[in-house]
């Protein structure tokens, strides 16, 4: 079995030895690597490849927002799990628009963090807890958007489930053409280019 390689990314030791710990008591889990700050973090991703790097935003030096943008902007095949004490929507959604592939907060249950990282590294999307959902509803509804048809939003609602397209195809009783075409036009309709931007944006502006 080919097991999952991680990169933990935080300015704490002990918080780094506590998820080391949380990790290796799974079989299909491996922690590679440790890294203080983005800088070492970037330096160990450039001689040996992770599959998710599990990752601090505040830090000294390159932070964790700086890592997630320069990672992203190289295309690069490692993924991203923001693990971090900092629930305000500001962190949020700077994060998410820079393109990390999940945010939890340290205080989440073990099992959480251990579920989003597994997820994750086989291509799951839209990973954010319960209480970061909470904040960004409280996030100002955006008045210049378009409004999404009544069709449009069933299809979003199930996007936010996780849903795949053949599954919001059978579930809404429609052709998986229709669900492409919807999702285009929710793309379109909310400025953005991936499930994961249109659930953000969906849950940021309370659009379900």
């Amino acid at each position: 079995m080919e097991k999952i390689r991680v990169l933990l990314v935080d300015d704490y030791p002990m918080i780094r030895a506590g998820i080391r710990s949380l990790l290796a008591g799974e079989e299909d889990i491996e922690v590679v690597g440790e890294a203080a700050d983005g800088n070492e973090a970037l330096e160990y991703l450039s001689l040996i490849p992770v599959d998710i790097l599990v990752l601090d935003i505040k830090m000294p030096g390159m932070d964790g927002l700086q890592v997630t943008r320069n990672l992203k902007q190289k295309e690069t095949r490692t993924k991203i799990l923001a693990l971090t004490a900092y629930g305000e929507k500001e962190f949020i959604l700077a994060m998410f628009d820079a393109g990390v592939d999940g945010y939890l907060l340290k205080e989440e249950a073990p099992d959480t963090i251990i579920e989003a990282v597994r997820s994750i590294a086989h291509g799951g999307q839209g990973w954010y807890s319960r209480k970061i959902s909470a904040a960004l509803t409280d996030y100002i509804k955006g008045s210049h958007q378009k409004k999404l048809s009544p069709r449009e939003h069933e299809v979003l609602e199930l996007v936010v489930a996780g849903k795949t397209n053949q599954e919001i195809a059978y579930n809404l009783r429609i052709s998986q053409s229709t669900v492409e075409k919807c999702i285009y036009n929710i793309y379109d309709k909310l400025g953005v280019t991936s499930r994961v931007e249109a659930a953000v944006h969906a849950v940021r502006d309370n659009l379900i």
